[in-house]
């Protein structure tokens, strides 16, 4: 945990008092009263749509209340905007992330906060600052990169950088590791001790427990819009926080018998994929993913993970080597055409390549299968299967929700990954891909995924799982391939793997130039 002075001597620096938002159909936030001390890190937990966001939003002024009040250093605010929270000394690191991707990294991180020399923006000093905070607190990023270009993890640092950039003293994080290898975490936690030591105070959401008892210093939990109660993180357990956010008794590990691998489902032979700038991320990779197994890829983000995953789904072309499934050459295959052959896809962003968010959820539940029956006929879509289709979805998949119609863009970030993932999970599939397919999600929603997971490959399905979680990894996968500078260092299964050697592995401790 880290060290802060007694909580009896801290003021407090920012308190809400009965705040209320309600939204079409849903109370987002029913009289939630919290109160974040000086010097100190209070933790926000809770199921997806449980009002975290909501709240937070409040304090950073993107909402207004409709009912209750917000003190800050014990004056009474009143926000109307984000400028008037910044004003005030308030930051923030948003999710889903607020960039701009045509810009460069220290475009964004100045954008609206520009150095200036005279009338003109002084973009030496500009970048030369941001490159400097780089540096000072570890979060390694070319100030001179696209910000489209970037990873997830970089594109995340990006909006840490923006933060640190305007010296908050109330820095509100909402789900700041949601995006971050185990080993971004360690670094991102330095960042937080840094901060802490400079005096600022931090509000941090995140879904992840063993982070909460890691960090906090106080922990408030909600559901259903309410304080279901506050824990001790000197007392508390992951059991104990999980059982106050969901209501129920939550089950960690994953029961599964097994596997019974069947016939090549997926195979590539000497896959080389480029990325933008035309480097090999992935090369000469031979893999093989068999019906009734979960291949898991582990490794450190930046090692051709994100390639790989994009050129088995036709988003991205290789540069050389073949691509089968189901003994059918995919190569150079459209994405329509791959998902018509049976495959799911989970990808790594979905705002970015998951969801098109001015749609409505009915429409996003269909965007791989509107142009077959029963959701069109002749061309023309049919608007009542479309929608019994959502409807039985966002049930089953407990999306949380006022109605189908609503654009996908106004859920939670872990609602809108629960919309692919039940998207994608509810097709026939013969191979399913997923890239971080719990991104984002609470412990309860992580259980249902992991679940459904194990019911595909049982069901027969082959499936090739990303994750930078190393117990997610651990917990589902049959087989087990680390990859390293876009091969892999080793493929081992499951029962020969333990964190430690994984971790050697995502090291470079040996490299298998062909895998079986």
């Amino acid at each position: 945990m880290v060290e802060a002075a007694p909580a009896a001597r801290r003021p407090v620096v920012l308190e809400a008092r009965g705040i209320t938002k309600r939204f079409p159909g849903v109370v987002a936030n029913d009289g939630i009263d919290f109160a974040l001390r000086e010097g100190e890190i209070h933790c926000l937990l809770g199921e997806n749509g449980a009002g975290k966001s909501t709240l937070v939003n409040v304090v950073f002024g993107l909402y207004e209340a409709d009912e209750g009040e917000l003190l800050v250093r014990g004056e009474p605010a009143r926000f109307r905007s984000s400028a008037d929270a910044i004003a005030a000394g308030i930051g923030m690191v948003h999710q889903p992330f607020q960039l701009i991707p045509v810009l460069t990294v220290w475009e964004n991180v100045v954008l609206g906060a520009e150095l200036t020399r005279g009338p003109l923006l002084d973009r030496a000093a500009a970048r030369e600052r941001v490159a400097e905070l780089s540096e000072r607190y570890g979060l390694a990023v070319d100030p001179d990169a696209r910000t489209g270009d970037l990873s997830v993890g970089a594109q995340q640092r990006v909006e840490l950088l923006k933060a640190l950039y305007r010296e908050a003293d109330i820095l509100i994080l909402d789900e700041p590791t949601a995006v971050l290898t185990p080993q971004e975490v360690d670094g991102f936690f330095e960042v937080v001790r840094s901060l802490l030591d400079r005096g600022i105070s931090i509000v941090f959401i995140t879904h992840k427990l063993r982070e909460v008892l890691a960090v906090a210093d106080e922990i408030t939990v909600l559901r259903g819009g309410r304080v279901a109660g506050a824990a001790d993180p000197a007392t508390a357990t992951q059991a104990s926080l999980a059982g106050l956010m969901v209501g129920r008794e939550v089950v960690f590990g994953v029961d599964k018998s097994p596997a019974s691998p069947g016939e090549v489902v997926l195979a590539t032979e000497g896959l080389t994929v480029t990325d933008e700038r035309g480097v090999a991320m992935v090369r000469g990779l031979d893999l093989e993913v068999r019906a009734g197994e979960i291949l898991g890829i582990a490794g450190v983000e930046g090692n051709g993970q994100r390639e790989l995953v994009e050129a088995l789904t036709g988003i991205r072309q290789p540069l050389s080597g073949r691509i089968t499934i189901s003994g059918r050459d995919m190569t150079r295959a459209t994405p329509r055409r791959i998902a018509d052959a049976g495959v799911g896809h989970v990808p790594e962003d979905r705002g970015k390549d998951g969801l098109v968010a001015s749609y409505p959820l009915d429409d996003n539940l269909v965007l791989n299968g509107y142009h077959r029956q029963p959701f069109s006929r002749r061309f023309v879509m049919r608007r009542g299967p479309i929608r019994e289709h959502a409807e039985r979805l966002i049930a089953d998949y407990d999306v949380r929700t006022p109605s189908a119609a609503v654009p996908a863009g106004t859920l939670s970030g872990g609602n809108q990954q629960k919309l692919v993932i039940a998207r994608e999970l509810s097709r026939d599939l013969d191979l399913l891909v997923v890239a971080q397919p719990t991104r984002g999600l609470d412990v309860g929603s992580i259980e249902f995924i992991h679940r459904q997971l194990v019911a595909k490959r049982d069901a027969g399905v082959a499936v090739l799982l990303v994750s930078a979680e190393l117990d997610e990894i651990l917990n589902l996968a049959d087989r087990i391939g680390v990859l390293y500078r876009g091969r892999f260092a080793d493929v081992v299964d499951r029962t020969e793997a333990t964190r430690e050697s994984l971790g050697l592995l995502m090291a470079g401790a040996r490299t298998t130039e062909e895998v079986a």
